[in-house]
């Protein structure tokens, strides 16, 4: 058979022939026509072109959403739909957790392809702004943006780097997204204090000179950029991208808002931002005594102190010396000058640390379900999104860790692809040739074996304080010398070493390591920010740090019997401190328990070239790329081996439907029934596992729709013959039972003639009778009916008022067991739903009431805003509309929802545009990423800007029409109710003998209202159906009482009454 032209091939995995030139050959050709994807079977090989290629609008996002693989090019957004699929069920898969790995080199595109392929699973599981999800897919599609602004910098190798690692959770159930998870890796906190040459800090450094007002600059002291010592290149990068930095400033801002970060947290993040900058600026010189001193203390240190709401003079104080007890003495320690600047570094690097990690934990408190799930019934699909492979001029700490990352992704892609998958194949009895493949296992024993390993090692000279890099450097020097992975300098005294890496060599510098390994905090600098005046400083100093170094707000902490409990937060400070590589490596593993657990889906990112320029694709070091990441071996195992490997059980229960039979015994014998019924080829089966290619599942999930669409044929004829049926016998019946009542009502008729001849006989003989004149009429009284109403009398008169509980607390527990400190278990605040109940008219009513008043009152007149209405359906609303203007609007209450609808007239119809209510009060259209502070500030904005599909702005307010439509939202305070005149006349009330029935107590009413009325928008309020207050209510029962001369709490419990005054008994 001819290969297909060059380029051609969509799947690498389909070629007859394949090698090195082969390989790289299609990827030239496929990335100058502008296909930058290409499958190796069911793993995903992305080059990045460095421009727009116009590939991610919303039709392909269409075009790639339920359909099958083979139908449309290679596509992130293919992945997308088969991860989702996959995690449904659907596509002949079983349903699983997935996990998505974005691998390769840093500034191959792996944050864009983290961004492409969440934007597409929201698309996938809602994308409908009539959804009940539709503000949190908004919210998470902001989260990858906002911690860019903090997480990500400018490299000499990525324009857009990322300085921490990533792994988001995104949380399903039946389909719907329904919260999010963020886990943080290694944060790059050296970047903020120093950067190498070409390099920059984290963009949001940037983003505040850029974005900040004259005025806001003022407050934070942020006016001349050149003068800031920790931005080095920051007067340069303003005056090229200054417009750029101020665009992203207001989107940084738009995504807090949206994710639910209030004003104030916002401003206290900013505070925190610009004292780190003053930090950077405070200098120190040596006196006689080589002694540290301020050089200017009226100059940075008290700006940042103002900023931070600290004590400047005891900032001074512990950035110059440390005071330690000996022998029961307090000794103060003067810093050197180098000394000074390392303990000022340290506590810049540990503010923005624990910073970056509030912000965290803040948005997976915003992103976290809101009611709680039963696991279950929660699907997830986790996104890893790491730092890529580094090797620079000069590699430090950082540079060790991220490519140990990189070790640790590669080894767990070879475990899957290569060594797992042939080991269940001799394992199960496959005939199989053994492919080759690079095992890096060797070199991760080296850095992470304990006790002899880089990191242990590491750790172990940390604990001393004499140990300086130079003695670490030695030691792994004199236990790894002979291993082949590990090089040793030529020169004596030398801090380098180098490490041959699966993705090449890299002499790495050992200078700082310890430093940065220990991460300490100089003395005293915790307790001066944990006494800070700013809750925000407070609380990031106050929370503990997790085992993986994340931020724990909560103090939970696992015992050895594993039992959740709470501890003093000085009980845990006490304890030795948990060194960065220790942190790493438990995240590490954490991570991988992770993926483990999932069905992994694997996207290589590929760079095509150094110099991060478009449409040059440089062979040689695309060639590297693909070697030391295996793609060649990849290609021959997904070409020859068997991806899909489902138990026997699991394989019947899927595709059982294929025989027509509904029960099977999952056995081997029934599995090839089923693929021999299914005219598939190329399968195998093992011991316990059928064993298919990737292309089989689709071949599969096609048989199963032809099949599916048979069976909806069917069910539609039977359905209809069974109604039929079921129409027929209930019309049979009610003829039938139109007889049965003819019948009934000729009886009636015949008995009420009978009647009516016995009366008038009876009447006759009467008249007839001699009357007897020694008897009287004696009308007794008629009895009170009884009643007995559930619960006693008392209650039923007086009903008692219910209190319910809500939230549980944690008790404190002063146990000394050496504990653990765990991540936080974030829950969403209480949801409106929780609050109010069920969405429905009298549960929007009630929160409206409760909170929603003063957002719909004019702020000048304090009256309601003329273009508001209340819960009108969407008929009555274009009703209103129906004649006006066009961009004539009204804002409308929701009833099926808590939110509201903004309806305006356009040139052919009205629309109707949805408006939710963030967590911090502000407010969004779904669809569009504008926040809003305010209704009033919707309504201001869209009469200059155009609404997205929209090409009109808002006019003029469509006013009331007739009777109020917002009365029934007005609070109980504003109501008017009736009492009864305590000046009531009782008289001519008392029953008198041969009274043909007991009158009732005369009413005179007057109409009265609760003190602190509001008079809302100075319109009249309607007369509402009267309302007795129980004052009232007991009024009436003492008036019937003494009427009647009765006492239902006298009453037995067996004979319980209730009293009738609205219908007259005869005597």
């Amino acid at each position: 058979m001819d290969r297909p032209p060059v380029g051609d091939v969509d799947d690498l995995a389909t070629l007859a022939k394949l090698d090195e030139q082969i390989l790289l050959g299609e990827l030239r050709e496929r990335y100058r026509r502008g296909r930058i994807y290409t499958y190796v079977g069911d793993i995903l090989i992305a080059v990045n072109p460095y421009k727009d290629i116009g590939i991610y609008g919303k039709n392909e996002a269409k075009k790639y959403r339920g359909g099958k693989k083979s139908n449309n090019p290679p596509h992130i957004f293919a992945i997308a739909d088969a991860t989702y699929q996959s995690l449904l069920g659907q596509g002949g898969r079983l349903p699983s957790n997935q996990c998505i790995l974005i691998s390769g080199e840093s500034g191959a595109g792996k944050t864009e392809s983290t961004k492409l392929i969440i934007k597409q699973l929201i698309s996938l599981c809602g994308g409908n702004v009539q959804s009940s999800t539709a503000q949190l897919e908004q919210q998470i599609l902001q989260v990858n943006p906002l911690l860019e602004a903090f997480g990500n910098a400018q490299t000499n190798m990525n324009d857009n780097s990322s300085r921490f690692g990533k792994y988001i959770q995104l949380k399903f159930r039946k389909g719907l997204v329904m919260g999010a998870k963020i886990s943080e890796y290694l944060l790059e906190k050296s970047r903020v204090v120093r950067q190498s040459p070409g390099e920059e800090n984290f963009h949001i450094f940037h983003y505040l000179f850029a974005g900040l007002s004259p005025e806001q600059q003022d407050k934070f002291v942020l006016r001349d950029v050149a003068k800031f010592r920790y931005l080095s290149n920051g007067a340069k990068v303003l005056q090229k991208k200054g417009g750029i930095l101020k665009g992203r400033y207001e989107e940084l801002c738009n995504a807090m808002d949206l994710v639910g970060f209030t004003d104030e947290e916002q401003l206290e993040v900013f505070t925190v931002i610009a004292s780190v900058l003053h930090l950077g600026n405070i200098r120190f010189d040596s006196n006689e005594q080589d002694a540290a001193v301020l050089m200017d203390p009226n100059g940075a240190v008290k700006v940042a102190s103002m900023l931070l709401q600290v004590d400047p003079e005891e900032v001074e104080a512990c950035l110059t010396s440390m005071v330690t007890v000996i022998k029961g003495e307090y000794v103060k320690q003067l810093y050197s000058k180098q000394q000074a600047e390392d303990a000022r570094d340290a506590m810049a690097k540990t503010l923005y640390g624990r910073l970056f990690g509030w912000i965290v934990n803040k948005i997976n408190c915003l992103l976290a379900p809101e009611e709680d799930i039963p696991p279950d019934e929660v699907r997830e699909i986790g996104i890893l999104d790491i730092f890529g492979f580094e090797h620079f001029e000069l590699n430090s700490f950082e540079q060790a860790c991220i490519n140990l990352a990189n070790e640790q992704l590669q080894f767990f892609f070879n475990e899957h692809i290569f060594k797992m998958e042939q080991e269940e194949y001799i394992r199960e009895g496959i005939d199989w040739k053994e492919i080759k493949f690079v095992d890096n296992k060797p070199l991760l024993d080296m850095f992470l074996t304990k006790p002899i390993g880089l990191l242990a090692l590491l750790d172990e000279e940390s604990m001393f304080p004499k140990a300086t890099d130079q003695t670490y450097v030695e030691k792994i020097t004199s236990h790894f010398k002979k291993n082949q992975y590990f090089g040793a300098s030529q020169q004596t005294r030398s801090v380098n070493f180098s490490v041959n890496h699966y993705a090449g060599k890299v002499e790495y510098d050992a200078t700082r390591w310890l430093e940065k390994n220990r991460d300490t905090l100089p003395s005293g600098i915790m307790e001066i920010l944990t006494s800070s005046n700013t809750s925000l400083v407070k609380t990031i100093f106050r929370a503990q740090i997790t085992r993986t170094g994340s931020l724990s707000l909560q103090g939970r902490t696992l015992r050895k019997s594993s039992r959740l409990r709470k501890v003093n937060p000085d009980k845990i400070r006490a304890k030795r401190k948990v060194t960065v590589g220790a942190q790493f490596k438990t995240s590490l593993n954490i991570l991988m328990e992770r993926m483990q657990s999932a069905t992994p889906v694997f996207v290589r990112c590929l760079k095509p070239n150094h110099v991060k320029k478009p449409e040059m694709f440089m062979d040689e070091y695309i060639l590297a790329q693909l070697l030391y990441t295996g793609m060649l071996e990849t290609t021959k195992i997904r070409r020859e081996g068997f991806a899909v490997r489902p138990l026997f059980q699991d394989f019947v229960d899927k595709y059982k439907i294929l025989l027509c039979q509904h029960k099977l015994k999952g056995s081997s014998d029934n599995c090839k029934k089923i693929l021999k019924a299914s005219g598939l080829s190329g399968w195998h089966i093992g011991k316990t596992k059928v064993f298919l290619k990737y292309w089989h599942i689709e071949q599969l999930a096609d048989i199963l729709e032809r099949i599916g669409k048979s069976a909806r044929v069917l069910q539609k004829l039977a359905r209809g013959f069974v109604a039929r049926r079921r129409v027929a016998r209930l019309r049979q019946a009610a003829v039938e039972q139109r007889h049965l009542v003819e019948g009934l009502l000729q009886q009636i008729e015949q008995l009420c003639v009978t009647c009516s001849l016995n009366h008038d006989r009876i009447r006759q003989e009467d008249v007839k009778k001699p009357k007897d004149k020694n008897k009287t009429d004696q009308l007794q009284p008629p009895a009170v009916p009884l009643h007995s109403p559930t619960g006693s009398i008392t209650s039923y008169l007086k009903p008692q008022a219910h209190t319910v509980s809500c939230g549980t607390g944690m008790d404190d527990d002063d146990d000394d067991a050496d504990d653990e400190v765990m991540e936080d278990d974030f829950k969403a605040d209480a949801s409106n739903r929780n609050k109010f109940g069920a969405p429905g008219r009298k549960a929007t009513t009630i929160w409206f009431q409760s909170t929603q008043t003063e957002n719909v009152v004019e702020p000048q007149s304090g009256k309601f805003a003329q273009w508001f209405h209340g819960i009108i359906s969407r008929k009555q609303s274009e009703v209103l509309l129906k004649g006006m203007p066009v961009g004539c609007y009204l804002i409308r209450v929701s009833e099926s929802r808590f939110g509201y609808t903004l309806s305006f007239r356009a040139e052919d119809r009205s629309r109707h545009y949805m408006i939710d209510q963030i967590r911090n009060g502000k407010f969004i259209i779904l669809g569009e990423s504008k926040v809003h502070r305010s209704l009033h500030d919707i309504i201001e904005y869209h009469k200059t800007h155009h609404i997205s599909n929209w090409k009109g702005l808002l006019t003029e307010p469509c006013g009331q029409s007739g009777d109020c439509d917002y009365m029934d939202l007005v609070d109980e305070s504003s109501r008017m109710y009736f009492i009864l005149d305590p000046s009531a006349s009782t008289s001519g009330t008392s029953r008198q003998s041969g009274a043909s029935s007991p009158g009732l107590p005369p009413r005179n009413y007057t109409v009265q209202r609760e003190s602190g009325q509001s008079r809302m928008a100075g319109r009249p309020l309607p007369q509402v159906p009267p309302q007795v207050p129980p004052q009232s209510y007991q009024r009436l029962i003492q008036n019937q009482e003494e009427q009647h001369k009765y006492n239902p709490l006298q009453q037995t419990s067996g004979s319980r009454v209730r009293l009738s005054t609205t219908r007259n008994r005869l005597h």
